[in-house]
């Protein structure tokens, strides 16, 4: 599945037209391409990640690598309050006097997931833990950026600082980027880019779209009780069994008709749990799920919305009721100028036609935190090898990534990292 050598020289579109520019122009290179040999480093980078996953605040080794090698690239990282993750600045940040700067963000955890890869030197080494979701590769790009820039900061060529941040627990509800931003993740930050690897589109390739880009995620969990009581006399107590499929069917339907049908809201259960025998109705009676929204006003009302149906359910049956709503994220919404940022930067590393449009997913990010600070964009980094037909889909125990991706999202950050500046002084 992965590539260790490209056959596209990682240089190859620096000196692209960008877009708007006359046919025949030629812009000027960019510096901050990536050299073989770290290249090379990187990719072993990443496999060690992938051989060593730790789940969400448990990245104690993650961190533990990263900080090291920033820290051998002559930069000062800072581990988050949290206790794992980390901020590094390039650049002197106090020097902007007020202009605030650009931030490159990775999130650093694994899923609680077999990893089922069969032939691959780098398969997890930890039991029913994976990287199946790319956290590896975003954090390797945000290095190989951070390494790149480092060096064109000690050549005199960066125009302004950048941060770098590695957030930790993305998976977790409601995620990591809290403690990042408590942590002092987003001060002086006026813009945020990030990638998200999508297996989808073809390595050398990223999606773009302005506006919503994920989707809002919660999750729910309900408790239902009751006296319990024979199944020969149901109409002598309360029936959970009964109770809690109502609950599963009639509630989404419910919400579904006191929401716009255009917010694109989904409720989903994923576990039910009520009884032991055949001939008992249960006292007890679990279920849990989650809430997926498009659009963001929507996500806002959805606690009430949710409540109010499920209540008027249980109320039917005469159930006890406890809700727990676990508000999750709310859905990335790229600011149109900081993705025009990534358009121009892939468009000058690789030409315009490396970038693709790509569809609102109803997958939830917590790099949505970040944007309730300040404007920023993410982008999906193609994973998939060109021509491969399979489609390992992430959150799966054989999601594996073109390693080739690793150089495009470094050349693609670096670049956007200077455009950005340029864009600030003109």
């Amino acid at each position: 599945m992965s590539r260790e050598s490209e056959s596209e020289d990682a240089s190859e579109g620096a000196g692209a037209t960008p877009p708007g520019a006359p046919a025949g122009a030629q812009a000027p290179a960019l510096p901050g391409t990536l050299p073989e040999a770290l290249r090379a480093e990187l990719i072993a980078f990443r496999r060690d990640l992938h051989m060593h996953p730790e789940l969400g605040n448990q990245e104690f080794r993650t961190t533990s690598a990263l900080k090291a090698r920033l820290e051998k690239a002559g930069l000062a990282p800072r581990v988050l309050g949290c206790g794992t993750g980390l901020i590094c600045d390039i650049g002197d940040i106090p020097a902007l006097d007020g202009r605030p700067v650009l931030a490159l963000r990775a999130d650093i955890d694994a899923l609680p997931i077999p990893d089922t890869k069969r032939g691959v030197p780098y398969r997890s080494t930890v039991p029913d833990r994976a990287h199946a979701c790319g956290h590896d590769v975003h954090t390797t790009v945000v290095l190989g950026a951070g390494l790149v820039l480092a060096d064109l900061a000690r050549q005199g060529r960066l125009p302004q600082p950048v941060r770098l941040i590695f957030q930790p627990a993305e998976e977790v509800l409601p995620g990591g980027a809290p403690d990042a931003i408590d942590s002092g993740a987003l001060d002086g930050v006026g813009r945020i880019i990030g990638v998200h690897c999508d297996p989808r589109v073809d390595a050398g390739r990223i999606g773009l779209r302005h506006g919503p880009i994920t989707s809002a995620c919660d999750r729910l969990e309900v408790s239902l009780d009751g006296p319990g009581g024979h199944t020969a006399r149901p109409h002598l107590t309360v029936d959970l069994v009964t109770a809690a499929a109502k609950v599963v069917t009639d509630v989404p339907a419910l919400v579904a008709r006191r929401v716009d049908a255009r917010s694109g809201l989904s409720m989903t259960w994923g576990r039910i749990e009520a009884g032991h025998a055949c001939n008992v109705i249960p006292q007890h009676a679990e279920l849990s799920g989650t809430i997926r929204c498009l659009d963001l006003g929507a996500w806002r009302q959805a606690p009430d919305l949710v409540h109010a149906a499920v209540q008027e359910v249980a109320d039917l049956y005469r159930a006890k009721l406890e809700i727990n709503y676990v508000r999750g994220v709310p859905p990335v919404v790229n600011d149109p100028a900081v993705t025009d940022l990534l358009r121009d930067a892939m468009a000058a590393r690789r030409g315009a036609e490396a970038v693709e449009g790509t569809e609102q997913s109803l997958g939830g990010e917590d790099f949505s935190w970040y944007l309730e600070h300040v404007p920023g964009a993410m982008a999906r980094l193609g994973v998939r090898t060109p021509g491969e037909r399979t489609v390992r889909d992430l959150h799966q125990g054989d999601f594996d990534a073109d390693e080739h991706a690793i150089t495009v999202g470094v050349e693609l950050f670096t670049a956007a990292a200077l455009l950005d500046a340029t864009s600030r002084s003109s």
